[in-house]
């Protein structure tokens, strides 16, 4: 497909579906958790999703190559990409699906900031700007609240760096010479660098296996080949197609679906200051990104 300069109605559909595949991933994950350390695991699912990457490009006779310049940027963005996996699995490991994702999806906030300094045609007026503040003081408020059990700073401020290296990321994806890579080749270098880096900053987390379960092998091969090797590879050729602040603002449905399927799959209990930061986030995230009048 031709790159486009806004959203059309199959970049709307596809976008929606995949903030809904996020919020269960997030489910996923804190399941998955409970059997496998959540470093070691993110490891491991860079890991197994090299190979499924390898044998795909393999398959459909795509040279496993990149120019230099791809090659150095490849290796920067696996070292984000591992940091934004290490601060997520972390998160929510330590604090809930809700909290975790309310503060982790996020990410168009410090998207917005960085591309009004990096991209030329990404800037922020006065409406981006009103809409930043609501979504900072919905992020704060559920810093604020305190009131869950399972409320623990550190894992808020883990959902905090996950969400400022993935917008990193996403700057990087567009901004340098990446850009032009197939995003299957993008991915390829994100695993092939985080995979390793991960394992190796697992032995300082812990136990590498909990309580191993069939339910934990199953969310592991969930991870690696729907999520990682299907799912990124499919946000990445969306993000080469449609505006890197328009496919961001879409991830704000994903923790509204994701404190829906915290409640309904897990139990978490959903208070008033929750409701309020993910109303918070919700519309200055819309605002953000709301079209420009011709």
């Amino acid at each position: 497909m031709d790159r486009k300069s806004q959203i059309d109605l199959f970049g709307a559909v596809a976008l929606t579906g995949f903030a809904v595949f996020l919020a269960f991933n997030q489910v996923v994950i804190k399941v998955t958790n409970e059997g496998i350390q959540p470093v070691f695991l993110a490891g491991v699912r860079s890991v197994g999703a090299v190979v499924c990457l390898w044998l795909w490009l393999k398959w459909r006779g795509i040279p496993v190559q990149s120019s230099r310049a791809g090659v150095i940027w490849g290796i920067f963005a696996g070292l984000i990409f591992g940091a934004q996996f290490l601060f997520l699995f972390v998160a929510l490991d330590l604090t809930t699906v809700g909290r975790a994702s309310i503060i982790f999806y996020s990410m168009p906030i410090w998207l917005s900031l960085l591309a009004h300094v990096m991209l030329p045609n990404d800037k922020i007026n006065a409406l981006k700007f009103v809409g930043l503040i609501l979504a900072m003081s919905g992020v704060a408020w559920a810093f604020w609240d305190r009131s869950s059990g399972t409320a623990i700073l550190i894992g808020d401020l883990a959902a905090l760096g996950g969400a400022v290296s993935w917008a990193v990321l996403t700057i990087i994806m567009k901004a340098s010479p990446l850009n032009d890579e197939r995003p299957e080749m993008q991915l390829f270098w994100q695993v092939l660098v985080s995979g390793p880096l991960l394992i190796v900053a697992s032995f300082f987390f812990g136990d590498l296996i909990r309580d191993l379960q069939p339910i934990h092998i199953a969310g592991l091969i969930f991870q690696i080949v729907i999520v990682v090797t299907a799912g990124f590879v499919f946000w990445l050729w969306l993000l080469s197609i449609y505006p890197a602040s328009s496919v961001g603002s879409f991830s704000f449905l994903s923790p509204v679906m994701s404190v829906a399927l915290g409640w309904l799959l897990l139990g978490e209990e959903v208070g008033t200051d929750i409701l309020i930061a993910l109303g918070l986030v919700a519309l200055g995230i819309v605002l953000i990104n709301r079209p420009k009048k011709a």
